[in-house]
């Protein structure tokens, strides 16, 4: 008979690391956290010059958590030392909390289905073979799932998680199609190598306040570095949609856009595009199991639990509820004890120990509070 275990976890980057500890402290002693590749894989995948752009501060003895962290008692600054760590240290900082907790994380397998049992529970296909479980949390994130299809022709760009590092980008001048944070920082790293950048987008806010919500709005650590920008390196197009890419003749790329008016454009660049469209996101691997929203988003429950899959649970930056978008660590950390306190609850387990996570703003229980309210 085939082991049943209590719940597995599927990715091992911030939010299944996440879990996973607190799955621990709440004592399940029978989990797995399954990643196919190695713990922080999508970290270790950023270009090399990008950073995160929510900094890092230990503030823990004062009863503030690290915009960054992802347990309680550990902060990136701490351990890394830095304010706004690389993917690479970021990862070093997943897997030290991995290992100093021994977590219970099995590398090297991928999960090629899940089959929900009609007597409950699951069944896992995996390259390690098949895996039993009562529930399972999946937490596999984005990034490595880039939008590579938004507009015909896409395929003659190339999308920014694709990059290893932008000096091996050649050209001396860019085309960036999407101006949210992923294409603003292309165009400041194509920029202090010397070239020249434009930037098409349909809504770009760098300067000027907009939303107090940073889901809606650039960053200030973006926006500090595109004050710093060498003048008439970075040019803007706000308000343009690109709508397809065609090869040039002679060579080079033709990208047409459209104006808010709905005048056309068509740009000439001699080098791919760069492509800052978003990420499809891991769930589209499972998307049979849940129900869509008119955006095309999960529904999940008040539990981030699949409304059509009871016992499959979501976390991450794939979570939203109705305009709430958990997109950054500090967001998606705030639904950890909501999805690990229903899976205890439902295993018949003491679940005192979320009242300090309650407390430091990992159960977020009430959604009706996130709201803006910034005033000056």
């Amino acid at each position: 008979m085939l082991e049943i275990l209590d719940c597995i976890i599927i990715g091992g980057g911030a939010a299944g690391i996440g879990l996973g500890s607190l799955l621990q402290e709440l004592k399940l002693e029978h989990f797995r956290i399954l990643e196919r590749s190695d713990i922080g894989a999508s970290f270790r995948m950023w270009p090399k010059e990008m950073r995160m752009i929510t900094p890092s501060f230990t503030g823990n003895a004062y009863g503030m958590l690290d915009l960054n962290s992802i347990t309680l008692d550990t902060s990136p600054a701490y351990t890394l030392g830095t304010e706004h760590p690389s993917g690479e240290e970021y990862a070093d900082y997943l897997q030290a909390v991995a290992e100093y907790k021994e977590l219970p994380v099995q590398t090297g397998v991928d999960v090629t289905g899940i089959h929900a049992q009609p007597d409950g529970g699951f069944e896992l296909d995996t390259s390690a073979g098949i895996l039993r479980s009562k529930f399972v949390i999946w937490a596999a994130g984005e990034f490595q799932y880039p939008r590579l299809d938004s507009f015909p022709g896409a395929e003659y760009g190339i999308h920014n998680s694709l990059v290893a590092e932008w000096k091996e980008i050649a050209g001396e001048e860019h085309i960036v199609i999407g101006g949210y944070e992923s294409g603003a920082d292309a165009a400041i790293h194509l920029a202090g190598l010397g070239r020249k950048v434009t930037i098409i987008g349909r809504n770009i806010r760098w300067v000027e306040k907009g939303s107090s919500d940073p889901s809606m709005e650039i960053s200030p650590f973006t926006k500090d570095r595109l004050r710093n920008v060498a003048d008439g390196r970075v040019e803007l197009l706000d308000g343009y949609e690109a709508q397809r890419i065609e090869p040039a003749d002679g060579g080079g790329y033709h990208v047409y856009c459209e104006d808010a008016s709905g005048s056309l454009h068509i740009l000439k660049t001699s080098s791919a595009p760069i492509l800052a469209t978003g990420f499809r996101g891991s769930l589209e691997l499972i998307g049979p199991l849940f129900d869509r929203d008119d955006h095309g988003s999960a529904l999940l429950n008040k539990f981030d639990e699949s409304v059509r899959t009871p016992g499959l649970f979501v976390s991450g930056p794939s979570v939203s509820h109705e305009h709430l978008v958990f997109c950054f660590i500090y967001k998606f950390r705030q639904r950890f004890g909501v999805v690990a306190g229903e899976i205890a609850r439902r295993l018949g387990l003491d679940t005192a120990v979320l009242e300090k996570y309650r407390k430091q703003g990992m159960l977020l229980s009430d959604l009706s509070c996130c709201e803006e309210d910034c005033q000056c």
